[in-house]
């Protein structure tokens, strides 16, 4: 089976970096998207989800991103259960981010920040077979 989510919207927080008893490092934070319609005042609504960065992501997202800052989630939806401090058994959806990007408004404050990487050249060439002209189809 595949999963993945895509998310674009705001920091509702700054990040928060951890380091787990083996030393890897893991970046939590929330991201509020706004819902694509307004309520009957005109205003939006926005659903807010819990993201988790591990390694190198989580390090790069708690050094480049702040509380407000656009961005792009790219990743997974992972379920967690968990028994809270009064017995009650809960359900909770953390999307485990495989890229997140910079989703700049053009501000002064989005100057000086690193690019994402570029995507990989393609070293070989495709392997493509010429059609011949259609005169010369077998049907």
């Amino acid at each position: 089976m595949y999963q993945k989510v895509i998310m674009m919207g705001r920091l509702a927080a700054d990040p928060e970096l951890r380091q787990t008893p083996s030393g890897v490092s893991v970046a939590t934070f929330t991201i509020a998207v706004d819902r694509q319609y307004a309520d009957k005042d005109g205003k939006r609504q926005a659903d807010f989800f819990d993201v988790i960065a591990w390694r190198e992501l989580g390090e790069f997202v708690s050094k480049y991103f702040h509380k407000g800052k656009p961005c792009l989630v790219d990743g997974r939806i992972e379920t967690r259960t968990y028994t809270d401090k009064n017995g009650i058994k809960r359900k909770l959806y953390e999307v485990i981010a495989q890229s997140v990007r910079f989703c700049g408004d053009g501000s002064k404050t989005d100057k000086g920040l690193p690019e994402a990487p570029p995507a990989p050249k393609q070293t070989e060439q495709a392997d493509f077979t010429e059609m011949p002209p259609e005169g010369d189809l077998p049907f």
